[in-house]
């Protein structure tokens, strides 16, 4: 599969991940109750297409080996980014206690090169999922938050052990053992983003294509 990126739409991408990452600094602590009123989050409503499926992110950091943050990607009646004790932010992404809504492929790049850089790679990990178990996803998201730091894995973790194919899998606090139990889970589609990749744009957006 071939994705083109015009040089004007990567132009405004760099822009909106040099926000995110100004955002991310001056960011209140994670854990602080955020409500966007209804008219917002109907306005930033969007349906991804494609198969429901729910996406584990994985951010690692280089030098420990180590996962620094987990998030899920939701895609179901729409596409939602649970970010748990997460301080990624951006003014036209309304977001109710760490549930952004508007996941639109350039919103999901900011998301994905704001955490992809020098210090940090990310894992991506797709798993199909039906209609009906993506919507209870989304729906345990919504009453998950606002989740309070250093419980981005195991708010993650609760979340899906309430899903069918997912009941087995072991509570914790680091990030990359979430990593490790979703890798052996029958179907998962891996990716691994890496800020020095020569094709890294393609790539972000690759991993956000419907299935």
């Amino acid at each position: 599969m071939h994705f083109t990126v015009s040089r004007r739409i990567l132009s405004r991408l760099r822009l909106v991940v040099l926000m995110a990452c100004a955002l991310v600094t001056v960011a209140a602590c994670a854990g602080e109750r955020v409500w966007a009123p209804d008219e917002a989050i109907q306005a930033a409503r969007y349906a991804h297409g494609g198969r429901p499926e729910l996406t584990i992110v994985t951010v690692m950091n280089y030098r420990t080996k180590r996962g620094d943050h987990t998030a899920m990607f939701i895609n179901a009646d729409e596409r939602v980014l649970f970010d748990p004790a997460g301080s990624w932010k951006l003014p036209d992404v309304p977001e109710r206690n760490d549930l952004h809504h508007g996941i639109t492929p350039r919103i999901g790049a900011s998301y994905y090169l704001s955490h992809t850089r020098e210090t940090h790679y990310t894992v991506v990990q797709r798993i199909p999922v039906s209609m009906e178990t993506a919507l209870r996803a989304k729906r345990l998201a919504q009453a998950a938050g606002p989740v309070p730091p250093a419980r981005c894995a195991v708010s993650t973790i609760a979340i899906l052990r309430e899903l069918p194919g997912f009941s087995d899998l072991r509570s914790g606090y680091y990030p990359n053992k979430l990593m490790d139990q979703i890798a052996e889970i029958p179907g998962v589609i891996t990716h691994e983003l890496h800020y020095d990749a020569p094709d890294i744009n393609r790539q972000v957006y690759a991993v956000q294509a419907p299935l």
